[in-house]
């Protein structure tokens, strides 16, 4: 198993950048996707982006183009880079690992292990 923990969140003006990252502490890193997924005041959890040890990637259509995820195997470690922030990008954002399987999984079910979370506030 894996304990993913996040670090990265805090204050950023709308149209500014952020830089999220996680270290997935445990076992074998390359066994595992990784993701990130957030829950807005009063929403849901929702899916954001997920990345396979092979660097392949897939985005929710409200980050596509803004945001990029990226991992650095040799550091058990997978960053949320997030661009052209908005207020609605505003949540609590969880890293999140999962046995790797040959499609991409969106739904917070289908994920195994999770982070405590970190805070992201856009101001606009």
């Amino acid at each position: 198993q894996v304990q993913p923990v996040e670090s990265g969140g805090g204050l950023v003006q709308a149209g500014g950048s952020l830089r999220l990252s996680c270290l997935a502490s445990g076992s074998t890193f390359s066994n595992y996707d990784m993701g990130w997924f957030r829950q807005g005041p009063g929403k849901e959890r929702e899916f954001v982006a997920a990345i396979k040890w092979s660097a392949e990637t897939y985005y929710a259509d409200s980050v596509r183009g803004r945001f990029t995820i990226s991992r650095e195997n040799a550091k058990n470690t997978v960053f949320l880079r997030m661009n052209s922030l908005r207020a609605e990008d505003t949540a609590l954002y969880y890293c999140a690992a999962v046995h790797s399987s040959y499609f991409f999984r969106t739904r917070v079910e289908d994920w195994t292990y999770w982070g405590q979370g970190t805070q992201v506030t856009v101001s606009s």
